[in-house]
């Protein structure tokens, strides 16, 4: 997904809206150990997303946790992250991408303390939004770093192994949060996955200091405190009431913010708007949605985001609350998903050279579709006593459909955006994608522990997958009506 914004328009990519030619480097070249601790900082953040999935059971019972406090676990990181991402590559831009990579590494070491630590389901809630900052700090800066302080072969081989970060992750969040679970060293059960943090964030910190070199842009782009706040806070009120009002029986609090949500989105917008036009640096820049590449791509994303997040968490409860799988095999079951998933990902560019973006785009839809009737066809035929094996023809179709997704969907929109404000680009992108990942959770998450009480697990699951599969339809909808040279 990176490959494209860095190798073909010269511009960082990491969110911050600085380009190649404004890069200041202190002239020393990135090392392979230095690659392998940046990538290590990109790692972090993506694995935390996911490996919770599989301790959402062990949470519940030691925290005594309500459903909706377990969705709160994983949008609350999600919507931190969204709302402070830009940001974060901003103040690496002005400060130093060493100096804040290394103090977003001490943060997300300290915030997974608290996770691990928590004594309440509203602390662990609270410490996953910390988290979700400290990661909107530390992973900016990793891309930004690779482009500033390499070039030629050294940076496409660089930029290609970041783009294989992600399905690795998955891989290792999913088995690593079953392993931990299920090892339950010193009784730690559910907190060694957070805990687990410390000791790699030191190694990070130590190699970080000895094998990072320094950049930061020559002319960077001013904070926007206002865009960032109303941001913020117009996630927050749309998806605090979705996760918490069900439970809660629709208080006024959760009303309000609702009523309250799309006042915010559009002072946000109708800030970001003023601020361009006086010619300073929005958050996201309006005039970015008038490029029809970017309103398609982020039209492709919608589908995207929202199903696979509420998916992960979904297939997470059901395996481990509907077939009654121990963290352990829960987590294995879904390798095959991420395997396919890193192997797709890594073969999405040159489908895409070859078919274009768009038709890879409904390809990987109609996969994704044939591998969500799989599962709920296995899951129909043999609900109880279901081996793990018999998951996997179902979940291999999904992990390729979702591999081909996530590099489509920014080549799509980077496709369209000027060299020049690749970098704000590539922040408007990873933005959408964050907040896509939290909605969907919040939405369709909630429906899914809505329906269980009435319905059954496998029957709520099916109605969700469902509504899922409509989204996928309108994703091939919109592959084959975008232009064949488009992403190209």
């Amino acid at each position: 997904m990176s490959q494209d914004l860095a190798t073909n328009t010269g511009t960082t990519g990491d969110g911050s809206g600085t380009t190649g030619a404004s890069a200041s480097t202190t002239g020393t070249a990135l090392r392979p150990l230095g690659l392998f601790t940046v990538l290590l900082g990109a790692a972090l953040p993506m694995i935390d997303f996911f490996v919770v999935n599989v301790a959402f059971p062990s949470i519940e019972r030691d925290l005594d946790a309500s459903p909706a406090a377990l969705e709160m676990v994983v949008a609350s990181y999600a919507v931190a992250y969204a709302a402070l991402l830009v940001l974060g590559g901003r103040l690496g831009d002005t400060f130093g991408r060493r100096r804040m990579f290394l103090w977003g590494v001490v943060a997300f070491g300290v915030t997974s303390l608290a996770c691990g630590l928590a004594p309440g389901a509203w602390w662990l809630i609270g410490a996953r939004m910390a988290q979700g900052a400290a990661s909107a700090m530390m992973f900016p800066q990793v891309l930004a770093t690779i482009h500033a302080t390499t070039e030629g072969r050294a940076r496409t081989r660089a930029i290609g192994l970041f783009g294989s970060v992600g399905g690795i992750s998955i891989v290792t969040g999913q088995v690593l949060g079953g392993v931990l679970v299920a090892a339950d060293v010193g009784g730690s059960g559910w907190r060694a996955i957070f805990l687990i943090n410390v000791p790699v964030v030191l190694l990070a910190l130590l190699l970080g200091l000895r094998t990072v070199p320094d950049s930061r842009s020559e002319s960077p782009a001013r904070g926007d405190l206002a865009g960032t706040v109303l941001l913020a806070s117009a996630l927050a009120a749309l998806l605090l009431p979705l996760t918490e009002g069900r439970a809660a029986g629709w208080p006024l609090w959760s009303v309000v913010l609702l009523v309250a949500a799309p006042f915010l989105g559009y002072g946000f917008f109708a800030v970001e708007r003023r601020v361009e036009r006086a010619g300073g640096d929005p958050l996201l820049p309006p005039s970015l949605l008038r490029e029809p590449g970017v309103r398609r791509g982020l039209l492709a994303g919608a589908p995207i985001f929202l199903g696979f997040s509420s998916w992960m968490f979904e297939i997470a409860l059901t395996l481990q609350q509907g077939l009654h799988y121990g963290p352990l095999a829960a987590g294995l079951t879904l390798v095959p998903m991420g395997v396919a998933q890193f192997a797709a990902s890594v073969l999405a560019p040159r489908l895409t050279d070859r078919l274009g973006a768009g038709r890879v785009l409904a390809l990987s839809a109609v996969a994704q579709t044939a591998g969500l009737a799989t599962v709920m066809a296995t899951l129909w035929q043999g609900w109880t006593g279901l081996a793990p094996l018999a998951l996997a023809p179902g979940l291999l179709l999904c992990g390729v459909g979702s591999g081909l997704q996530l590099p489509t969907y920014f080549r799509v929109i980077l496709s369209a955006v000027p060299a020049a404000r690749a970098g704000a680009g590539s922040g408007l992108a990873a933005t959408a994608q964050q907040s896509g990942l939290a909605l969907g959770v919040a939405t369709l998450g909630s429906l899914f522990l809505a329906l269980i009480p009435h319905l059954g697990m496998r029957e709520a699951l099916t109605i969700v997958l469902l509504v899922q599969v409509v989204g996928l339809a309108t994703l091939v909808v919109q592959g084959m009506r975008l232009p064949r040279a488009l992403g190209h």
